[in-house]
């Protein structure tokens, strides 16, 4: 290891001449009697003995800082009391691009890049010399001679001066740019979408509750937008080309709202969103929406393959202030939701007061398992009877009805659909299955064989449930009935369903005895029971071509209806009708050849005693 030495007087150039100069200057002065040879051995001999007096520690201290100043890996830079730099480390030089010598002259605020930057270091440089803190630390862009932005963590401290009370700055520079980097991209990656490179949903949540905060000004606009069947692309494609897919929504959307300073995200899967702010009316908004499906429908070619894709969306459109972000976003998800109910490739503007009765109706959907528990359900009946007697009683049809504390009396159609959105389809065809049973075992211990078979409408959740028959078998069996006393009827969807085992279902339960009904609405529901070789004895007609003769006897209708009756006869079938509204209407029917029927003209509904009522009549006819 190299050693020091404390150097002597002699050793040090210029000393012998100071101490001369300044021996002269004494000699000069009024009372001092020592001619100027003896002044300056005198000075001399004080300086040689300053320079042996000198604290080795001191002298330590001096040379660790030399060197740790000379190699350390920080940027440092010492500066006079204006802040300007008097010298600086190669490691700042390195940083900086430039030779440390350069830096020389240098204010330290000047390395900045930004005014920003220039401005922190001002404040800090003032701070240490007016607050009395030791340390000054802040985050800034430095740029070096590359013009490249190099993000650091400087420090300003403060240095004692040699022999004086005065202290000098100092300015010490850790290069972080590299760290600073990686955490902006994983910041990038925590708030974007890395297929799309949108913002994700975590960023459009942060974004959407600044703009609908209490003093947001302006209106605020929110889309919400889903591809049309993307499994089908997905699972016909490849995810791959699924993914490139989604990549050209991205691209689309951000085109059409190029120039509207839009917020665009992708919430997940193939949903995104689209947040606007500022003067809006709904009428704009509307038309870039209508915009943006349009361009989806234009094919994007990938290996010659031409993809378009259709889009439904839904529209919020509201004041900025005063509602909540998830106000906003349940708003946009409705809107979404009836877009796609009402066919999908289409856009929908919320509705308040669509709402509140959307609200209502979930809301009895929601009740509907409690309802169910505390006896609030009762079995309705419609009777079917002969067309050509009208006396007799052919079947009696059971339904169901809702008797609600608030909302009286509810028929099927108003409950079955919340019935199967919120799963409860299955619970109420099972209610409605056994207690129909139960009346008629009732009916045939006290009628006998005057007692009508009943026909129970399976819902369709039941319809293609894989436990029906076994449900069927064991409510016969608890009511000891043979399954000849009941009649299933299911439709055209039900039968066509692809995860449903209805057409299985069907056979077995013919094996079993019961009759089943298939309900037609037109010559292709028909045909199913050829193509599909299902084991039905009885159709009814329903729907539009019934009540084209309820008012008048159209030529057209009812050429269409008695092809259908004439085509149901040679297919060995006996054809019924529902919806009939009065005689007249009943006996244009029976006149193309419909053997029974049910509706307004026989009894709107009956009651378990009304149905009693009429057995007792119809037996005794």
């Amino acid at each position: 290891m190299k050693r020091w030495s404390v150097p002597r007087p002699g050793d040090v150039p210029g000393l012998v001449e100071i101490a001369r100069k300044w021996a002269v200057a004494l000699a000069d002065t009024e009372g001092v009697s020592l001619p100027p040879e003896e002044l300056e051995g005198s000075l001399l001999s004080f300086a040689h003995e300053l320079c042996a007096d000198t604290d080795p520690a001191r002298e330590g201290a001096k040379l660790r800082f030399a060197t740790l100043y000379s190699a350390s890996p920080l940027g440092i830079a010492l500066a006079d009391q204006d802040g300007v730099i008097v010298e600086a480390n190669p490691a700042l030089g390195r940083m900086l691009g430039r030779r440390s010598e350069s830096l020389q002259g240098t204010p330290i605020p000047s390395l900045a890049s930004t005014d920003k930057g220039a401005a922190t270091l001002r404040t800090g440089l003032a701070e240490l010399a007016d607050a009395d803190l030791s340390l000054y630390r802040q985050l800034i862009v430095l740029s070096n001679a590359e013009d490249d932005p190099l993000w650091v963590n400087v420090t300003l401290s403060q240095l004692p001066g040699d022999n004086t009370d005065r202290v000098y700055p100092v300015l010490m520079v850790e290069d972080v740019n590299d760290l600073h980097l990686l955490q902006e991209r994983l910041r990038h990656q925590t708030l974007h979408d890395s297929l799309t490179g949108l913002p994700n949903a975590l960023s459009f949540s942060t974004k959407l509750d600044a703009a609908v905060s209490a003093d947001s000004p302006g209106q605020v606009a929110l889309v919400y937008l889903d591809i049309d069947g993307f499994k089908v692309i997905n699972d016909g494609l490849g995810a791959e080309l699924g993914d490139q897919v989604l990549r050209a929504v991205g691209r689309k959307l951000g085109t059409v709202f190029a120039d509207h300073d839009a917020f665009i995200a992708r919430l997940s899967g193939d949903g995104f969103a689209v947040l606007l702010h500022g003067e809006l009316n709904a009428t704009e908004v509307i038309a870039l929406v209508q915009r943006v499906l349009d361009e989806l429908t234009e094919p994007v070619y990938y290996d010659e393959l031409g993809v378009g894709v259709s889009a439904s969306a839904g529209i919020v459109v509201r004041k900025a202030a005063g509602g909540s972000a998830n106000d906003l976003l349940r708003a946009a998800e409705i809107a979404l939701h009836r877009a796609k109910e009402a066919g999908k490739a289409q856009w929908m503007l919320f509705d308040p007061e669509l709402d509140a009765r959307d609200r209502s109706r979930y809301r009895l959907g929601a009740t509907i398992a409690g309802a169910l528990e505390n006896g609030e359900f009762s079995l309705v009946f419609q009777p079917t009877v002969k067309l050509a007697r009208q006396h007799e009683l052919a079947v009696v049809n059971a339904g169901l009805r809702w008797n609600h504390p608030e909302f009286g009396d509810l028929e099927s159609e108003d409950f079955y659909p919340l019935a199967a959105t919120t799963g409860m389809m299955i619970p109420l065809g099972r209610w409605l299955l056994t207690e129909s049973l139960s009346a008629t075992a009732r009916w045939r211990e006290k009628f006998g064989d005057a007692a009508p078979e009943v026909c129970v409408r399976l819902p369709y959740r039941l319809a293609t449930d894989p436990d029906l028959v076994l449900l069927v078998k064991e409510e016969l069996d608890r009511n000891d009935l043979p399954a000849g006393a009941l009649r299933l009827c299911t439709d055209g969807p039900s039968v066509l369903d692809p995860h449903g085992e209805v057409i299985d279902s069907l056979a077995v339960l013919a094996d079993l005895g019961a009759h089943l009904v298939l309900a037609v609405s037109g010559s292709a529901d028909l045909e199913l029971i050829r193509t599909h070789q299902l084991p039905v004895r009885h159709v009814i007609l329903t729907g539009e071509v019934v009540d084209a003769l309820a008012e008048r006897d159209d030529e057209v209708a009812s050429r269409h209806l008695g092809q259908l009756v004439a085509r149901a006869k040679e297919m060995g079938l006996r054809v019924g009708a529902e919806g009939v509204r009065d005689a007249a209407h009943a006996e244009r029917l029976r006149a193309l050849g419909v053997l029974a029927g049910r509706g307004p003209f026989i009894a709107e509904s009956a009651t378990k005693s009304d149905v009693e009522e009429l057995i007792d009549r119809h037996a005794a006819g």
